[in-house]
């Protein structure tokens, strides 16, 4: 148990360092205190360290449970959204949890003056007020889930786990007759089950909830939808790769994939179908040209790509190859009645090769785009047709 708890701190510990942002930082926290008191409830601490002061251990055990079950509420309620999301969510968490806090740190003031003969009836004491944050957490998730949360029911399900954790571990520190080995093991297992889900679904709220903060401070020069860039924000990035490939004396490759019948299925599949097969050409674009080079959306029926040849770079042939070989294939798009249909996209290639010295990026998309609603009425271009050429300049 102790190596999987170390485990997920680690876990918790990179991902805090990678995102930095409170979601994670209140995960690591989370699991840290929560997984020192089930090592101290476990009798570890004392054989590991068996100097430790009695009265020490004692404080430790009164009240690390009952502020780690105060922790966890407070958490879960930011976790389900807190106030905004629903008043009573909310009292069940944030008043709950003070509560438990309050008591936890009674608890504490009490084990530093009990003698410790009276301390195993004060442990039972702690073990009922340790269910309590356990039952206000599965209320708080119960009703969320009614209220349409997709994360809450599994949340629920590492409720469960958390109950059987805390009855283990208390029957543990309480050295309860007719409890055994398989009563360990099972606890012990139940135990990073619990930490494993809670922390799995902890983060991929976080993940939800960055990629929300990403769209509401979308830049005003991205298309919504694909959050490539538009208009004069594309311009700008291609400009700025005609001035950095210049100044490397090499030449620039912008591809057009004209997408000539886009709203072809605006009809059978309703509205909004258009939408699906810009995201999914956007990703395959993105994929087949890579990250090292401008993709963009000069306008919804046309992407953009603009690639630095020079010889650190390879020639923009293959890229030009792959480009076709994705971008012609299906797209699943699903239309009104939950069914998926097929489309299949009708794509045009220009390519121009240019001296960026000098050149505007405008015209050099226009011409481009030009080559590529030329191509339209040609099948399928072979290697004749992915030869690039050079454009004139002004």
């Amino acid at each position: 148990m102790l190596g999987g708890l170390m485990t997920l701190l680690a876990l918790t510990l990179a991902d805090t360092l990678s995102n930095r942002n409170r979601g994670s930082l209140r995960n690591l926290i989370f699991v840290l205190i929560t997984g020192a008191s089930c090592l101290v409830m476990t009798g570890l601490p004392e054989v590991l360290f068996p100097h430790l002061p009695e009265r020490f251990l004692m404080v430790l055990k009164a009240s690390l449970g009952p502020l780690a079950g105060a922790v966890a509420l407070y958490f879960l309620g930011n976790w389900l959204g807190g106030m905004w999301e629903g008043a009573l969510v909310h009292r069940f968490t944030a008043w709950g949890g003070s509560a438990v806090l309050l008591a936890a740190t009674l608890m504490a003031a009490v084990a530093s003056q009990i003698e410790a003969a009276h301390f195993h009836s004060l442990l039972w004491v702690t073990a009922g007020v340790n269910m309590v944050p356990v039952l206000l957490a599965m209320l708080a998730v119960w009703h969320a889930a009614k209220l349409g949360d997709p994360l809450a029911r599994w949340m629920g399900l590492a409720m469960v786990c958390l109950a059987l954790m805390v009855c283990g571990m208390y029957l543990r520190g309480l050295n309860v007759p007719g409890f055994g080995l398989l009563t360990w093991v099972f606890t012990a297992a139940i135990t990073v089950t619990f930490f494993l889900m809670a922390s799995v679904l902890v983060m991929l709220r976080n993940r939800e909830n960055r990629q929300l903060a990403r769209l509401s401070r979308m830049d005003p020069g991205a298309e919504p939808a694909t959050g490539l860039a538009t208009g004069s924000g594309l311009l700008s990035q291609v400009d700025h790769v005609f001035w950095r490939t210049a100044r490397r004396q090499g030449e620039c490759t912008v591809i057009c994939l004209y997408l000539s019948n886009l709203y072809e299925m605006a009809e059978p599949s309703g509205h909004g179908a258009e939408n699906q097969i810009l995201v999914a050409m956007a990703a395959r674009i993105r994929r087949a040209a890579g990250f090292r080079c401008v993709v963009g959306l000069y306008h919804p029926r046309c992407f953009v790509v603009v690639l630095p040849t020079d010889k650190y770079n390879a020639p923009a042939d293959e890229t030009v190859e792959r480009l076709h070989a994705m971008a012609t294939q299906p797209v699943p798009v699903l239309d009104e009645a939950d069914a998926y249909q097929a489309f299949e996209p009708c794509v045009g290639l220009g390519v121009v090769t240019l001296n960026p010295v000098g050149a505007a990026s405008m015209d050099v998309i226009n011409a481009a785009e030009r080559r590529a609603m030329a191509r339209l009425g040609r099948h399928s271009p072979n290697e004749a047709d992915l030869v690039t050429e050079p454009m004139e300049l002004r």
